[in-house]
């Protein structure tokens, strides 16, 4: 499928932003700051979920943000009537001739995994470069467009590792937060590893595949085969309509033995319902079993008109359970699949998709693995476009030089003290392919050498460092913006999607699992880690006893 590029958002726009950024901006040229140079990191302090990585996704967006970065007539006139009357109107001059031409903006591959590892050492998802006031205008858009994105691409690619090969489909628009919420939930949970999304507007705006069936709603507007307006159907090589109804009914006379059930059980009215499904889905024929009871009258009365259908020539895709125990039940479906495929020679039948949707999370599928269930497909709604074992990525932005000096904040939380100065970022690998550490230096460092022993050093503890010889190098942060304009060919979303699996396979298993994984390791050169402790000795003030 072809990805249909589309512009911004239109709701992305400057003023997407909090009211700080302008106040500051406004305290920035009063103090004639409208030169200065400035360079801010853009990173989180710890992983989500209680994992040991994170997708970086988002970065097209804040592309985009910058291409179209301009203050419109509207907004200088809402400023105007927003803040203080005593500002002036050369200021609002300034702000209406601002653009992003003069940025430079560094990023990883959107789709790369990402660790901060420890809350003291974190690589840098973007390095942005500037004159202080657009930078600093760009903060809070940057991590709107970044925050949710990288949370949500994580958390989808921790359900797939959880899931495996099983199917994945997104079915969570009527929880998220929001219209906006939901398209982003879509588009980057697919990013992140998911076979598709139930969410139309998503599968229009960027080519995700679409998947559906349908609700209990559905199978209680009907009462009964009076309800039923028309039973025919025209088998799928041509000819004349069968009664399809009545094809169904004799076959769940004939599957009472297998089902060991009482025929009178089963409910006239979902049968009635699938019957209706069926003539108009033939060939998509997805029900819902669950309404009244899986075991006495929803499988029964799925494979009476799956059967049914398959004389007419038109396989049936298969069922969906929203409740009950899901591994006992996919077993028991399955069960009969196999009983129905072997005694009337329907080798297909016995493969008939089974797909949960009640609620799952991630816990929920690694149970249902342990339980050895038989579905082969979720669907998953809100735990997974809610993040709700997490809500909040937590990336923050800082100032690390201004007009070539390294700037550092400090804290008696050692987690907010930042790494000074422009830094380059490198992965080193071992010779198994696996990434063995990631490596932050200064920007006019020589890269590591393939083959070679670099040392790698704890940002604040002397003694612990440690010697890797990469077998590779990759380098992270990649010029992506630069003289007004994207200088990268980006990726579609399909490649982004595929990029994220490759990246993850970099990983060694332990680094990825979900109870207490090995922690990544990220750590800096030995001539950054002294440049930051002579500039932390500078600028930390000397205590006096008394």
């Amino acid at each position: 499928m072809t990805e249909r590029r589309l512009g911004q958002n239109g709701i992305v726009q400057p003023l997407l932003t909090d009211l700080y950024q302008i106040t500051m901006a406004y305290a920035y040229w009063k103090s004639g700051k409208t030169k200065d140079y400035s360079v801010f990191d853009l990173f989180f302090r710890k992983n989500p979920f209680q994992g040991e990585f994170t997708i970086f996704a988002g970065l097209e967006e804040c592309l985009k943000f910058l291409e179209k970065f301009h203050y419109s007539i509207s907004d200088i006139e809402y400023l105007k009537q927003t803040l203080p009357s005593n500002i002036e109107e050369e200021f609002y001059e300034f702000l209406s001739s601002v653009s992003a031409k003069d940025v430079t903006l560094y990023a990883i591959a959107e789709g790369s995994v990402a660790f901060p590892r420890r809350e003291d050492c974190r690589v840098p998802l973007m390095r942005v470069e500037g004159p202080l006031i657009i930078v600093q205008l760009l903060e809070t858009t940057l991590l709107t467009l970044v925050n949710y994105a990288s949370l949500m691409a994580t958390n989808a690619a921790r359900y797939r590792m959880a899931a495996g090969n099983m199917k994945l489909f997104e079915f969570g628009l009527r929880r998220a937060q929001g219209p906006d919420g939901g398209l982003s939930a879509s588009k980057y949970s697919y990013i992140g590893g998911f076979d598709g999304t139930s969410n139309v507007l998503a599968g229009k705006l960027f080519n995700i595949p679409v998947k559906g069936t349908h609700a209990h709603a559905y199978i209680t507007s009907f009462n009964g085969f009076t309800d039923l307006r028309n039973t025919k159907l025209e088998p799928k090589a041509g000819g004349e309509p069968r009664d399809l109804l009545q094809l169904a009914l004799a076959w769940r006379t004939d599957l009472v033995p297998i089902f060991k059930v009482v025929a009178s059980e089963a409910s006239d009215g979902e049968m009635a319902a699938l019957i209706s499904f069926a003539i108009a889905f033939p060939d998509g024929f997805m029900a819902l079993v669950d309404t009244y009871d899986v075991k006495r009258s929803g499988l029964l009365n799925f494979c009476s008109v799956a059967l049914a259908l398959n004389e007419l020539g038109y396989r049936a895709v298969g069922i969906r359970l929203d409740s009950g125990d899901l591994a006992y039940l996919s077993n028991v479906a399955r069960q009969f699949f196999s009983e129905i495929s072997e005694k009337y020679n329907i080798p297909w039948f016995q493969d008939l998709m089974i797909m949960a949707s009640n609620d799952i999370n991630e816990e929920t599928i690694l149970s249902l693995n342990e339980q050895g269930h038989k579905i082969n497909c979720f669907g998953i709604g809100t735990h997974l476009v809610t993040c709700q074992r997490q809500p909040a990525l937590g990336c923050v932005y800082k100032l690390v030089e201004l007009n070539d000096q390294p700037r550092i904040k400090l804290s008696q939380d050692v987690a907010k003290v930042t790494l000074p100065g422009r830094k380059d970022a490198y992965r080193l690998y071992s010779e198994s392919g696996h990434a063995l550490v990631d490596l932050l230096q200064r920007s006019d460092e020589s890269p590591p050498a393939i083959n070679e022993k670099v040392l790698c050093r704890h940002p604040f503890i002397e003694s612990k460092r440690a010697y890797v010889i990469p077998s590779r190098v990759e380098k992270l942060l990649t010029v992506y913006w630069k003289d007004g304009a994207i200088c990268q060919m980006l990726p579609d979303l399909q490649q982004i999607k595929e990029g994220v699996q490759t990246s993850l396979k970099t990983l060694r298993p332990d680094i990825k699992r979900n109870l207490n994984p090995t922690p990544f390791k990220v750590a800096v050169s030995d001539c950054l880690y002294t440049f930051l402790h002579n500039l932390w000795l500078e600028n930390a003030p000397i205590g006096e006893l008394s």
